[in-house]
């Protein structure tokens, strides 16, 4: 059992990890006009949702190989995980779903309210899955040793949940500007990282 855990751990933070690249590759894309409406937006929201499922798994992987005196860390960090999992696929399948097929039909006035804008209602969504997922990587720190390969992984997290504040302002500054959306930047470097040293901590506990 402990070596499938390792396995589902590994493969499930090799791709967060790989969905994480894809959707902050996308992103820059985006910002540089490489991309254009719909594909943009369906490669936002389709990346986006590709880290969920991987990143539930790798942080329940998590809660059942931390020993029994730190399961309270690895069981509150899976709770705030299944909170950022909630939001984001809430919003994510909505404008997938509803919001960009309505828009290319010429109905976007019909559900506008559903719309991810700046202060929309799913802009909040967002900005909570993401803080959510800022926490879930804060309150596990405990859970990791302070010594050999898990205190990179400690650090990882640290720097993740250290780079949530700054998420937080980007979405909810009272004015948004592509300007104010690199500020959210060292995301792009800690979410990846964090996710495929937690992934390489499975793969050496098989070894």
């Amino acid at each position: 059992m402990k070596n499938f855990i390792n396995t589902i751990g590994f493969w499930s933070g090799f791709f967060a990890f790989i969905a994480t690249l894809a959707y902050c590759i996308v992103q820059l894309l985006q910002l540089y006009g490489v991309l254009s409406y719909p594909m943009d937006e369906q490669l936002i929201y389709g990346t986006s949702l590709c880290i969920v499922v991987p990143f539930i798994l790798l942080m329940l992987a998590l809660h059942y190989i931390t020993p029994f005196d730190k399961k309270y860390w690895s069981h509150t960090g899976l709770i705030f995980t299944i909170l950022y999992a909630v939001f984001v696929i809430a919003n994510y399948v909505v404008q997938l779903a509803t919001v960009i097929p309505m828009t290319l039909k010429g109905q976007l006035a019909e559900v506008r309210v559903l719309q991810q804008t700046p202060h929309s209602m799913f802009w909040n969504f967002d900005a909570l899955g993401y803080i959510f997922m800022g926490l879930a990587t804060l309150v596990v720190i405990p859970a990791f040793e302070k010594h050999g390969f898990q205190k990179w992984v400690r650090r990882a997290f640290l720097a993740h949940a250290l780079v949530t504040p700054l998420i937080a302002v980007v979405y909810f500054y009272p004015t948004y500007s592509y300007k104010l959306l690199f500020l959210g930047f060292p995301w792009a470097i800690t979410a990846p990282l964090f996710m495929i040293l937690l992934a390489l901590l499975f793969r050496r506990n098989n070894i």
